[in-house]
């Protein structure tokens, strides 16, 4: 009997999924909808204000665009939100590699450290092990020169409680 009511709250399950759906897709096309309305409205109203200046008629067209701007902008949104959802059928996108290409290595370089606290803020410990670091580099120019600043922030982790403290990021001015 267990099966049977496993297979029925599945199947109520799945048809409230199902509405949302639904539901989700009608006011989606709603929104196609009052887009193309309001793109229509805009056009018709951009060629009457061709022949004449009317304030009001600027103004109608103002509010309009700004309506048209809302809703590209929501649907965007969501349409960003969904394709931020991973999908149970899709295998996890690799990460890709940095688009900017290393600095050169004849540059010289000066290494600024960055440590993090020498007390664990989870449990106070002070005994710590390295488990990387985190290297950015910086080109900074100075009238006729120029240096690579790197900024190393060691990654510890407590041998007390195995929480992993860093250096918080420098804040690079422009």
């Amino acid at each position: 009997m267990d099966a049977l009511e496993e297979i029925a709250t599945l199947r109520a399950a799945l048809a409230e999924r199902e509405a949302e759906l639904a539901t989700a897709r009608a006011e989606l096309t709603g929104a196609h909808l009052l887009i193309a309305q309001y793109k229509a409205q805009l056009h018709k109203l951009r060629r009457m204000q061709f022949g004449r200046s009317s304030e009001a008629l600027d103004e109608q067209i103002h509010q309009l665009e700004l309506k048209l701007e809302d809703l590209e902008e929501s649907e965007a949104a969501r349409i960003a939100a969904a394709a931020r959802r991973p999908k149970a059928d899709q295998p996890e996108r690799e990460r890709r590699q940095p688009v900017r290409r290393p600095l050169p290595d004849h540059l010289p370089r000066e290494e600024i450290i960055h440590a993090p606290q020498e007390i664990c803020p989870a449990c106070g410990g002070t005994h710590f092990s390295k488990l990387g670091e985190d290297t950015s580099e910086v080109l900074e120019k100075i009238p006729a020169r120029v240096k690579v600043i790197r900024h190393i922030r060691p990654k510890l982790s407590c041998r007390a409680c195995e929480t992993i403290i860093q250096a918080p990021a420098p804040e690079f001015a422009d």
